[in-house]
């Protein structure tokens, strides 16, 4: 199923309180988050996300990894087994195990605005370069440094990447990943905001200046919203963790919500709350004390 229409529901409403209600959902991100800065999910952490599960309150993980990488929480998806991948690009069932993920939603960056925002940016920052998303395949320019654990598919320019005769052409792409060797990764962000404008959504999640372009109004926050509209949930009744600029609009839509002991100066001031650190187990220590106030 794929999907890129206008988002409205990720913008708070007024409501209850949400300290006065009863979470229903748990949203994390991983890297920085849930996962140590090894990959692992530690003991109390599984066992803080199973009991949140056996008291019915659903847990999605809202990353910006791709499904490819979600194997470091498989094992962990306990009920629905639902995550949100690559920034809200897509919602993936994790129930079938490494290798077999399914697509449950597709919200795809149109080539057109993918090939708009390559341009612009290599305009506004010359030196960008860019690797490209699938939802089966991941392709990159031949200066896109090796930043992932893995061998592309094609090595190409953007633009031939993209075209519509291009490699993997029937699949939907996900997100633009661009990479500047010297600017600053805030830096980079401002600017490549201003330049790209609202043909693309543009945020990040890595230390180094590594930028992630997704259809324009694609947001962890607004697919989020997607989710749990067709649930029943509010946001009031969501509690948010995240570190990163990519958590941002979602832990700013979210009833409540945790900016890591690490987390980015951005997210702090977003989130209604703060946790430890990730390799202190913060998402744990709350998840504990939400299910101590309220089972």
């Amino acid at each position: 199923m794929r999907e890129n229409g206008r988002v409205t529901s990720a913008t708070r409403q007024p409501g209850t309180p949400a300290a006065a209600l009863r979470p229903r959902l748990i949203a994390t991100d991983l890297d920085g988050t849930l996962l140590r800065d090894d990959k692992s999910v530690s003991p109390r952490t599984v066992a803080a996300l199973a009991a949140a599960e056996d008291a019915g309150i659903e847990v999605f993980f809202v990353t910006g990894r791709p499904a490819r990488w979600m194997d470091v929480v498989s094992e962990h998806v306990h009920g629905h087994g639902l995550a949100i991948c690559g920034n809200g690009a897509a919602v993936v069932d994790l129930h079938g195990g490494p290798g077999t993920h399914r697509f449950v939603k597709v919200r795809e960056l149109a080539r057109q605005n993918a090939l708009d925002a390559v341009r612009l940016l290599r305009d506004a920052a010359p030196g960008t370069v860019f690797a490209v998303e699938q939802t089966y395949g991941f392709h990159q320019e031949p200066a896109y440094p090796k930043l992932h654990m893995e061998i592309p598919d094609n090595l190409l320019p953007a633009e031939a990447l993209l075209a519509a005769d291009g490699p993997d052409a029937d699949q939907p792409v996900l997100k633009i990943l661009a990479y500047h060797p010297d600017l600053d990764p805030d830096a980079f962000l401002t600017l490549a905001r201003l330049a790209i404008g609202d043909r693309a959504n543009v945020t990040r999640s890595s230390p180094s200046a590594l930028l992630e372009l997704s259809g324009p109004g694609v947001s962890k926050a607004s697919t989020l919203a997607l989710c749990c509209a067709e649930r029943g949930i509010s946001h009031e009744e969501v509690v948010a963790f995240g570190d990163m600029p990519n958590d941002v609009e979602m832990l700013t839509w979210a009833g409540r919500s945790y900016a890591m002991g690490n987390a980015h100066p951005a997210v702090v001031a977003a989130a209604s709350g703060r946790t430890v650190a990730n390799n202190e187990d913060g998402v744990a220590v709350v998840i504990e004390r939400l299910l101590a106030e309220h089972i």
